[in-house]
């Protein structure tokens, strides 16, 4: 068993090597590097593994490239919603919010929401509301701007169609999905996963994908497994995948990569979805899973060794 253990994502889709340059590249890199450091310094002290989720899903927050926090993209009225969800494996406690706009680290806001609320689940402004009365800092429209993912709105607002992400040129069949997550074991044996993602550009109707649903995009449970996923939300959601993959170690007897094989590479398939995940199980295991071009990645072990990747091996 390794002592405790780290892994992320920063969204998957079609990223080819084709489509990025050189410094883009470095920046990913640069920033998924940064965000396994900041959940592994909190590991190494003895933190709990949902202190390590959150602070690396923060940190991806952070990074404008990624859609999430001040990355997200923009919905077909030209604001910003955006989902994040946080589950701790030793009580199966887990918080969640959709549809808000004005949260720096709407992860911070799951975690809040699980703590504090007495609920699961809140959405939009009320969602907001309940933020306020524990002292969240709201940030201004200006904050969540984005030159990139204004173009690539202003591409497609007079139509009925979307993108998944920064997915600018539909032509050429580039899809990217854009949510980021996290997943850790910490030394005393527990898990924890966190997702965050500023959905779809020119979402409308109030759109909620599978980030924020628990068993859908993230799922954790001390007994098997923590998973963060990122993909095409709408089949995650119907093929439940994050509780799908525990199930199958629980009652199946499983290991984490033959669940994980399965699920992505098998039934999301058949079903026509495309995406990825992030996984651990309870002895320390990772499986990086995408049946898609690439997914940017980064894991770490108790050696402190960080991994990064975005291709296909």
């Amino acid at each position: 068993m390794n002592k405790f253990a780290i892994a992320i994502h920063g969204g998957a889709g079609t990223i080819l090597p084709s489509l990025m340059t050189p410094e883009k590249e470095q920046a990913y890199r640069g920033a998924l590097t940064n965000a396994i450091n900041a959940g592994m310094a909190l590991l190494k002290v003895g933190a709990n593994a949902e202190e390590a989720v959150e602070a690396a899903v923060m940190s991806l927050e952070d990074f404008p490239l990624f859609n999430a926090g001040c990355g997200a993209v923009f919905t077909h009225q030209g604001t910003h919603q955006m989902d994040a969800s946080i589950m701790e494996g030793k009580n199966l406690t887990a918080g969640a919010v959709s549809g808000i706009s004005r949260i720096k680290n709407p992860i911070q806001l799951a975690r809040a929401i699980k703590e504090k609320s007495g609920h699961v689940y809140l959405s939009g402004e009320e969602a907001e509301a309940f933020a306020s009365t524990c002292g969240f800092r709201f940030e201004p429209n200006e904050y969540f701007y984005s030159e990139e993912r204004y173009q690539q709105w202003l591409a497609v607002k007079d139509t009925d169609s979307y993108q998944l992400d920064h997915a600018d040129k539909l032509e050429q069949g580039e899809k990217k999905f854009g949510t980021v997550g996290a997943v850790a074991l910490d030394v005393h044996g527990n898990l924890a996963a966190a997702t965050s993602t500023g959905g779809m550009t020119n979402k409308r109707y109030g759109r909620i994908g599978d980030t924020p649903i628990i068993g859908a995009g993230t799922y954790a449970n001390n007994q098997t497994c923590a998973i963060s996923c990122t993909g095409h939300g709408e089949f995650f959601i119907r093929a439940v995948v994050a509780y799908d993959i525990s199930c199958l170690i629980e009652y199946k007897g499983l290991s984490l990569a033959e669940a994980c094989k399965f699920v992505v590479n098998d039934k999301l398939v058949k079903m026509g979805g495309e995406g990825g995940l992030v996984a651990i199980d309870k002895f320390g295991n990772i499986s990086l899973p995408f049946n898609s071009e690439g997914m940017y990645r980064a894991w770490s072990y108790a050696d402190g060794l960080v991994q990064t990747a975005i291709y296909k091996d």
